[in-house]
């Protein structure tokens, strides 16, 4: 797979995002990441997966929005349809998930970590959810993953005013567990992965979809009917000229 790899560690799998422009998410990424949970959930000797990036200080940017600008509506409603399913996918996973954030992790990059059952960042590393300084609402099973995994008093600062965050503070507001240095950081995240791991498989699974129900439940029941609104601000003359401006931004950059 050109974009993701699976990487066997004893009993653990590293799943590393692997993608040229630091990990952007387009329709190849969305479609291998579906592949590799569907892979990973199956395979029997995994017994707890790695959330990690290739690139050294960039775990995901969000979506690639050079990609995606150039989609009309139909195009860009079946991407967004992909795109949610690998997060429910991601979300709704039996098996512990460890997201080690080597680098920064916003937009998009902050739900795929949102999926995982603990997330650990790398000391100085941004996470957070951007999109509405990009003209974007978050779409409804993102908001309902927001929900469930950061504490309501930080819901202002996460989802309404988009603001990134790094070290303690993103541990303070439920973005993150644990920030770590780093050196040994791909390291003491799979110690923390074997914490997971080393408990019964059974009882684990079980919990987490407890845990995870009435979440994904949420995300299914207005799913489909709510993506319109998503679609509306991307194609909206505000939304588009927001978007552009980001991504001149990008290139200047670059």
């Amino acid at each position: 797979m050109a974009g993701v790899h699976i990487e066997k560690n004893g009993d653990l799998a590293v799943l590393r995002l692997d993608k040229a422009r630091g990990n952007a998410i387009d329709e190849p990424l969305v479609e291998e990441m579906i592949g590799a949970v569907r892979d990973l959930e199956k395979d029997d000797l995994v017994r707890g997966v790695l959330l990690a990036s290739a690139h050294p200080r960039l775990f995901c940017p969000g979506l690639d929005l050079v990609a995606l600008f150039e989609y009309d509506r139909p195009a860009m409603e079946r991407f967004l349809a992909r795109l949610l399913a690998m997060i429910r996918a991601l979300f709704a996973f039996g098996k512990p998930v460890v997201a080690a954030l080597s680098g920064h992790a916003v937009a998009g990059g902050c739900v795929v970590a949102l999926t995982a059952d603990y997330r650990l960042l790398r000391r100085g590393a941004q996470i957070g959810l951007n999109e509405v300084r990009v003209g974007l609402p978050l779409p409804w099973p993102v908001a309902v993953l927001m929900a469930s995994a950061v504490p309501a008093a930080a819901w202002s600062r996460v989802a309404l005013l988009g603001q990134n965050f790094t070290d303690d503070e993103a541990v303070a507001l439920g973005l993150v567990h644990e920030v770590r240095d780093a050196d040994g950081f791909e390291e003491a995240s799979l110690l923390r992965l074997r914490d997971f791991a080393d408990k019964d498989p059974t009882a684990l699974a079980t919990t987490k979809r407890y845990l995870r129900a009435a979440a994904i439940r949420e995300m299914d029941a207005h799913d489909a009917s709510l993506r319109a609104e998503f679609l509306d601000a991307w194609f909206s003359p505000a939304g588009r000229a927001k978007i552009q401006e980001t991504i001149a931004s990008l290139r200047g950059k670059g």
